[in-house]
């Protein structure tokens, strides 16, 4: 009788832990965004229409959604940034949403402990904020929920939030280039090498600002480095900027001679379209 109880806990313990792993009707996913020198994380689960109305039954209106299924979805930052001008703080947050016909409030939420939308444990205190969006009408329709990014610059992306016929977008700011200007000085003061140099100027340039800076920065990477189409390249544009057109034609051209010699096709052609025409707006000046 007692190798008979032994053996039928043994057979119990066996139940308990012999469990099927199974594909999940809402899979997990997540989502990695570069923005700048910042970067968002975002793992949520995806459940599917499957034919239901999804918002406004499925999801129903005027109470809290976990966005997704499953865990509540996560949210990490690597820097601070900004969501219609309130400060996230770099971190981990829950993301929570309050969906209505009209209008849906988003919740960046502290507690990360809940599971789904926590329920009668949620508490509203602990939002860091809040902030309203209004949901948009799509023309085609999304059977998983799905959360992607675009409106990508160095500065700011837009999150979009999509099931069935509906997308709901939150734009995210950052301040990249009070963080480039920390990275510029940090690497110029750290023995910068000729590459360091140019990567400034070329930021610069992308940006549109602070050319005369460029310029010298480039100048740097030239004397440094020695002769390179790219250098040469950013140069004429940072003079061309600068409404220097015939510095611009001049560099443009070595670039153009080293490209050749090398076989970069696209940077040949690229340098051609500019000296055209940075010649025709020297000769209308």
């Amino acid at each position: 009788m007692r190798f008979l109880s032994v053996l039928v806990l043994l057979c119990s313990s066996n139940i308990i832990v012999s469990q099927i792993t199974h594909p999940k009707a809402s899979p997990f996913a997540q989502v990695t965004q570069e923005v700048g020198l910042s970067k968002i994380l975002i793992k949520y689960s995806r459940p599917a229409a499957k034919a239901r109305k999804v918002f406004g039954g499925l999801v129903p209106y005027g109470r809290i959604w976990r966005v997704g299924a499953n865990k509540s979805t996560k949210i990490t930052l690597d820097t601070e940034m900004k969501v219609l001008g309130n400060v996230l703080p770099k971190g981990i947050y829950a993301l929570y949403a309050f969906p209505e016909e009209e209008m849906w409030e988003i919740a960046f939420h502290t507690n990360t402990e809940h599971w789904g939308d926590g329920r009668q444990n949620y508490n509203p205190e602990e939002d860091l904020f809040r902030v309203k969006v209004k949901p948009l009408k799509i023309p085609y329709h999304q059977e998983n929920f799905l959360m992607t990014f675009d409106s990508i610059s160095h500065n700011s992306a837009n999150l979009n939030l999509i099931w069935a016929d509906t997308k709901v977008v939150l734009p995210f700011k950052v301040d990249t280039e009070a963080q480039m200007e920390k990275e510029i000085a940090s690497q110029l003061k750290e023995n910068p090498t000729p590459q360091t140099y140019y990567e400034a100027a070329r930021y610069l340039q992308e940006q549109g600002k602070d050319y005369k800076r460029a310029l010298n920065y480039v100048n740097k990477a030239l004397e440094l480095g020695g002769d390179t189409y790219y250098f040469h390249r950013v140069k004429s544009i940072v003079e061309a900027q600068l409404e220097d057109y015939s510095a611009a034609i001049a560099s443009a051209k070595k670039s153009l001679k080293i490209a050749s010699d090398l076989e970069k096709d696209e940077f040949v052609r690229m340098n051609n379209e500019n000296i055209k025409k940075w010649k025709t707006l020297l000769e209308n000046n």
